[in-house]
């Protein structure tokens, strides 16, 4: 898909969201639900009203990702933009392209741990940021439950990408479907790394649903989004992560 106006845009979010949050909650929620809530992160489940707060504040946030990308790509904005068409300046072929991906992410990742980090001040805290915490026992539709002036910040990072380095639909398309698989699973409630992957050469590098499970239950520490270097270089990973990793990963019936 091309998107070509702004219903275009809204509608391949709002598929994105309740296609992956919604086929997420119906995995883990309804379907396995009763066979291991045991091994829910937090053994209790959301209510009702908290699906509902969350699915309210996800569709707020859908429009406003909706309307920048509009702003952006669909007006004379674009010329100042290094977005391109493909096949165009850089194609399947090339170097370049298949480079681009990592420094999304890399760029993302630290994009969103400082202004995560930002959001968590007093002052900012409880006007903006409280209204995602609401949800200290998250489920996936918690993923984009974001205050308007929070989505604002997080679709930033679109803004950022798209004057900072040569992007093509391809790159966006890739990029935020992978960043939604992983915001549901950072908010899915249970675990599916194996054990041991916490402390692995790999995996204590990778950012977990344990570790952002405790940011909401806890609302301190594990700032990050899909890498854990930020928090241990600035001190930030909670002591009692591991532990909390383990102690899910190892419980039995």
């Amino acid at each position: 898909m091309h998107p070509a106006s702004w219903s275009d845009f809204l509608i391949l979010i709002a598929l994105r969201y309740f296609l992956l949050a919604g086929l997420a909650w119906l995995i883990w929620y309804v379907w396995l639900g009763k066979k291991i809530a045991f091994k829910k992160i937090q053994l209790k489940f959301p209510t009702n009203k908290d699906y509902q707060r969350e699915i309210l504040y996800s569709v707020c946030t859908i429009f406003i990702f909706s309307i920048v990308p509009t702003i952006v790509l669909l007006t004379p904005v674009r010329q100042y933009t290094q977005f391109y068409t493909y096949p165009g300046k850089y194609d399947a072929s090339t170097l370049y392209f298949w480079l681009a991906f990592p420094i999304m992410f890399f760029v993302h990742d630290a994009y969103f741990y400082f202004a995560h980090r930002l959001m968590h001040h007093p002052k900012l805290f409880k006007s903006v940021h409280l209204i995602h915490h609401k949800s200290t026992n998250p489920s996936p539709f918690a993923a984009f439950a974001f205050h308007p002036l929070e989505a604002v910040v997080e679709i930033g990072i679109f803004v950022l990408l798209i004057f900072m380095m040569p992007l093509c639909r391809w790159h966006l398309f890739i990029f935020f479907l992978s960043l939604m698989v992983y915001n549901v699973y950072g908010h899915l409630g249970w675990e599916v790394y194996p054990k041991k992957f916490n402390t692995s050469k790999i995996g204590k590098w990778i950012n977990t649903s344990v570790n952002h499970n405790q940011h909401h239950k806890h609302f301190t520490g594990n700032y990050s989004l899909y890498f854990l270097w930020w928090d241990r270089i600035f001190g930030t990973l909670r002591k009692d992560y591991d532990e909390a990793f383990e102690e899910v990963k190892n419980r039995n019936k």
